[in-house]
């Protein structure tokens, strides 16, 4: 551990480790650190998981600027190492008449944010690309260039390459406190550490208010958008072949019907603005509207099976837009109120958050190609070979996900290490089939005890 860390970046999610990840590329000291014990255990794992072609955010907005270029950024990224990416589209579907009369609206809007994909069509078109879809829809807008993508592979790729390039990766350290002085700033934890750096990025999240006002800052307040999902089983994946989406409002998205690239099809999201930071548990009548709203778009999706169902808190902000900031005097970069588009802006952020941090006075000296290591996470996109179609990875494990013995090994031993269940489950997909676990769950802590060194009782206790 240097004296002195160039960077510090709190918070792991898929913004933290994408920031980590572009300044490993300078010769740079860094570190990246988070309250919890794994990388992109937070709202990042709760995404929707659509890269967004930025078609409906605020034209002129930071946030339409920066998930127009990370969605450039992210595609072209995604298949190099290794993230599993589907390019079906969208249908953003109009279900009365005041919402058919929006979509020139949306379009137009389309053409503002620099999007020229989109195009408008009738009632019999939607029908002859959706024939599953409830009756009454009366025309669409195509938008083909919205695509699936694994949101649990992203950050996680992106520490992998950040940790294989020199970044110190910090888990369990939840900051509590940061002291400016002499253009150092001292970092102070809840576990009694202490780090020092000359420049300290906040890619905290839910949390990224309080970190915030740790330097004694004002200006956003974090209320939480809890957004609840169900999640539906593979035998659902042939009834649409579209992302269908809802006609926004000023307040959300809406709830919209997608497949996954695991093979499922998402039911979701619900908005509504609570007070606690953790409240991630799903509540009945998030699941009944859910369901209702299912009923009115795919009737045939609520004969099938449930899988899961879960739910994600976004970081909103009373403000529209991101509240991203700098201050040169604290060598500070705010990154606040990222919602659900960060993970396709994630990329982007990296880039803006690089040269905020130059405007604070950082030198960055970029490296070398040949200084650079690159990697690759494991697919676990149902669209692509996977680890038991080669037939070298060991015997399977899990027969839901069809997930081998040494994708579960190299979960727990490769860094950033899974160290919870949960870990492995983002990493590998174990555990998160028909019987979440049900049958496999004692093989695989005993796989990862072995693996790990750490005791069978401890993953039990971590579920």
């Amino acid at each position: 551990m240097p004296e002195i860390y160039d960077v510090v970046v709190i918070g792991a999610g898929v913004v933290g480790t994408a920031v980590a990840r572009l300044l490993s590329h300078q010769h740079l000291e860094v570190a990246l650190l988070d309250a919890g014990p794994d990388i992109g255990a937070g709202t990042s794992k709760a995404n929707t998981a659509i890269l967004h072609t930025g078609f409906d955010a605020t034209p002129g907005s930071i946030e339409s600027r920066l998930v127009a270029r990370g969605y450039a950024l992210l595609n072209d990224y995604a298949p190099t190492a290794g993230i599993a990416i589907e390019p079906i589209g969208a249908l953003l579907v109009a279900w009365d008449d005041e919402q058919a009369a929006s979509l020139n609206t949306s379009a137009e809007k389309a053409v503002a944010n620099g999007y020229l994909g989109a195009s408008l069509i009738d009632a019999q078109s939607v029908y002859e690309l959706e024939p599953q879809l409830a009756s009454g829809a009366r025309g669409a807008m195509v938008v083909p260039d919205e695509f699936i993508i694994d949101p649990w592979s992203t950050p996680l790729a992106f520490a992998k390459e950040a940790i294989a390039n020199g970044v110190a990766w910090l888990p369990n350290h939840s900051v509590t406190k940061l002291d400016r002085s002499h253009d150092i700033t001292v970092i102070s934890t809840a576990e009694q550490h202490t780090l020092r750096a000359r420049c300290v990025v906040n890619a905290a999240g839910l949390h990224s208010d309080d970190v915030h006002a740790l330097f004694g800052l004002t200006g956003f307040t974090v209320r939480p958008r809890r957004g609840e999902l169900i999640v539906f089983d593979k035998l659902a994946r042939s009834l649409l072949a579209h992302t269908i989406l809802p006609v926004p409002t000023s307040h959300t998205k809406g709830v919209l019907v997608a497949p996954t690239v695991f093979g499922n099809v998402m039911l979701g999201p619900t908005a509504d603005d609570i007070d606690d930071k953790t409240a991630t548990s799903s509540t009945r009548a998030g699941i009944d509207a859910l369901l209702a709203k299912g009923q009115r778009i795919l009737p045939a999706l609520l004969h099938e099976e449930v899988t899961a169902v879960y739910a994600g808190l976004r970081a909103a902000t009373q403000h529209s837009d991101y509240q991203i900031s700098h201050d040169p005097t604290l060598g500070y970069v705010c990154l606040g109120g990222i919602r659900s588009t960060g993970l396709t802006a994630s990329m982007a952020l990296a880039e803006e958050t690089l040269a905020l941090l130059q405007q604070c006075g950082l030198v960055a000296t970029p490296k070398a190609p040949d200084e650079l290591r690159s990697i690759r996470v494991t697919n676990l996109g149902e669209a692509f070979e996977r680890p038991y179609q080669r037939g070298s990875s060991g015997a399977i494990v899990c027969h839901c996900e069809r997930t081998t013995r040494d994708e579960i090994v190299e979960a727990c031993t490769v860094a950033p290490a899974a160290t919870t269940l949960d870990g492995i489950r983002r990493r590998t997909r174990a555990l998160s089939g028909r019987c979440q676990g049900f049958y496999c769950s004692a093989e695989v802590c005993a796989l990862a005890a072995n693996a790990s060194g750490k005791p069978m009782t401890d993953w039990l206790g971590n579920q």
